[in-house]
């Protein structure tokens, strides 16, 4: 993983020491490339300063003449020709590498934190994706990473325009000291200004990223869901919930809007009273014979051109509040401490053993046990069927044993500790065929072959345009849903698991297909154990055991017929099954 380096994220911190933290911590990530753009910065800055120079020998040495004699010197006209073309050159070239490497570091920085973001997300247990919403972690690594990085825009201009404003200061001052102090004395001012604007829009920026967290994580569920809001006339509803969420968020944006819009504008005037106050002294400076008209005009130039720049370093410290806002939202991410492996919890059981549960139990939230005190041994190879009623906690027992969550009590035994899980939602993604099967694993297309037709799909596969080739769409919506579980059955056959976990996965396929590809499972993967969970008898009658679940416990294990004969309420279940299959 992508380390990024660590940096204090306290509220009590003023914003301007928070925000030197960031632009620091970022700009460690990739110095080089940010050194170039300063470099570049500098060397318009210099420039800057220089043309106001050269502005003033242009108007000693050839306009003032022309004007006084009628007539100049031609070297006169070439050399301040040169000067100023020159001057311009180099500092074009300073834009172009401030511009260029400026882009660069945002942009590198951006993909390391996003992919920092995604990897901790990635590494995460199941139990934690349950607790958070998918649609505001999905704006964290894209949303917030943007804001946290849109520092590192402004930031090279900025140190360019510090170094402009020390040269600019120092010369003004030298050529004349009271318009020197004049306008030296507008910098604390601006600084102060920008100050005070930051800490009184930092909470603004703060809950409008949240309430950004929030739309959406909300549109997110919306068009996950679109399916059931359009199959219960749901639109509006779902229109006004948006509505208010998005309400919300402009009313906070709003805010930060109204302070900017008043910071700005007196950005503005300052410059322009200045400009008025340099204009009265000098104007009296050179009646008085202190100051020549080429040092003036020069003095207004370069106060006329640090207007923009000054209004970058405002820019970028304007800026902060909103990208410390995103890399406090970042970095709740990256600090988040990676649960542990479930996996690891899985132990290896004794010889001729598959699945060995021995009083485990799990809870979603410490008040409500799901599964307690399950206890089973299943031998190696054999299939064994969960029967149970809707919220029993099959899909929790099945989940537990694939090691995508950690037992809060007892123990799992695993053989090896790599079981494949197919879910009653077939999930693909929306690469190829071949690519959902294969993948997480580096499979060759005769691997892929066979594990399609274990699935029953390679009649279905040969009829698409491009075969196993055939790009299936997001989600895999260009296929069926039985086409769909069968994909999802072959990713699980191909790596050949020594334990096998179904999620009532043959409920979408008809009985005749499914009959098939247990026969099939039977034969090539004899040696593997299957866990399936199922609600069809006919499936249930094919198994070598069951485990009767009830209310998070295993009420009986053993044949289905003899269940049948024992328990009255394992009867009564699987009638109800069959009436339901029956049921026109």
């Amino acid at each position: 993983m992508m380390m990024v380096p660590n940096l204090p994220v306290e509220r009590q911190r003023s914003t301007l020491v928070r925000g030197f933290l960031l632009a620091r911590t970022l700009v460690r990530m990739h110095p080089r490339d940010f050194a170039i753009a300063v470099f570049g910065a500098f060397i318009f800055g210099s420039c800057t300063v220089a043309s106001s120079k050269a502005i003033e020998w242009v108007v000693d040495h050839v306009i003032l003449p022309r004007f006084r004699d009628g007539r100049v010197a031609v070297g006169a006209v070439v050399t301040g020709c040169m000067l100023v073309i020159c001057i311009g050159l180099v500092r074009a070239v300073g834009v172009v590498l401030r511009r260029t490497f400026a882009g660069i570091v945002k942009w590198r920085v951006a993909q390391d934190l996003t992919m920092s973001v995604v990897e901790r997300l990635v590494s995460q247990p199941l139990r934690w994706h349950q607790r958070h919403q998918s649609g505001d972690l999905i704006a964290r690594a894209g949303v917030d990473v943007d804001m946290a990085t849109e520092i590192l825009s402004p930031l090279p201009f900025a140190a360019g325009t510090v170094l402009m404003v020390v040269m600019s200061s120092v010369w003004l001052l030298l050529t004349d000291i009271p318009l020197g102090i004049v306008a030296v004395i507008l910098f604390p001012l601006l600084t102060s200004m920008n100050v005070i604007y930051q800490r009184k829009v930092s909470p603004h920026y703060r809950a409008a990223q949240a309430q950004l967290g929030m739309l959406s994580a909300a549109v997110h569920e919306s068009f996950e869901g679109v399916m059931v809001v359009k199959a219960f006339g749901a639109e509006a509803r779902e229109a006004d919930r948006l509505a208010v969420i998005a309400a919300r968020l402009r009313e906070a944006r709003m805010r930060t809007v109204s302070l900017r819009a008043t910071f700005e504008a007196a950005l503005d005037a300052i410059p322009a009273l200045g400009n008025i106050g340099l204009l009265i002294i000098g104007t009296a400076r050179v009646q008085s014979g202190s100051l020549t008209i080429g040092a003036l005009t020069s003095f207004l130039y370069m106060f006329t051109l640090l207007v923009f720049p000054l209004h970058l370093i405002g820019w970028a410290l304007s800026q902060l509040p909103s990208s410390l806002a995103g890399w406090d939202r970042v970095r709740e991410i990256l600090d988040e401490p990676i649960g542990a492996d479930p996996t690891e919890a899985l132990l290896a059981p004794a010889p001729g053993i598959g699945v060995d549960l021995r009083g485990v139990s799990f809870s979603y939230d410490e008040n409500t046990p799901v599964v307690r005190d399950l206890t089973a041994s299943i031998p190696a190879g054999s299939t064994v069927a969960v029967v149970g009623a809707t919220g029993s906690g099959k899909t929790t027992l099945l989940e537990l044993v694939a090691g995508l969550l950690a037992p809060d009590r007892g123990t799992i035994a695993v053989a090896g500790r790599s079981p494949s899980m197919v879910f009653q939602e077939a999930f693909l993604l929306s690469g190829s065929i071949a690519d959902n099967v294969g993948l997480g694993g580096q499979f060759d297309g005769a691997e892929i072959d066979e594990a399609l037709r274990l699935a029953d799909a390679t009649e279905f596969v040969s009829t698409l345009p491009a075969g196993a080739g055939t790009i299936v769409g997001e989600r895999g919506v260009s296929l069926s849903g039985g086409q769909r579980q069968r994909v999802a059955l072959a990713r699980a056959l191909v790596r050949r698991p020594e334990v096998l976990l179904l999620d009532d996965t043959t409920s979408a396929l008809d009985p005749s297909t499914e009959s098939r590809i247990l026969a099939n499972l039977r034969t090539a993967l004899s040696s593997s154990t299957t866990l399936l969970v199922a609600s069809r008898p006919s499936t249930i009658a094919l198994a070598d055991a069951v485990l009767f679940v009830v209310d998070g416990t295993i009420r009986a294990h053993g044949t289905h017929a003899s269940l049948l004969e024992s328990d009255a309420d394992y009867r009564e279940l699987v009638e109800a099954y069959e009436h339901d299959r029956d049921a026109p």
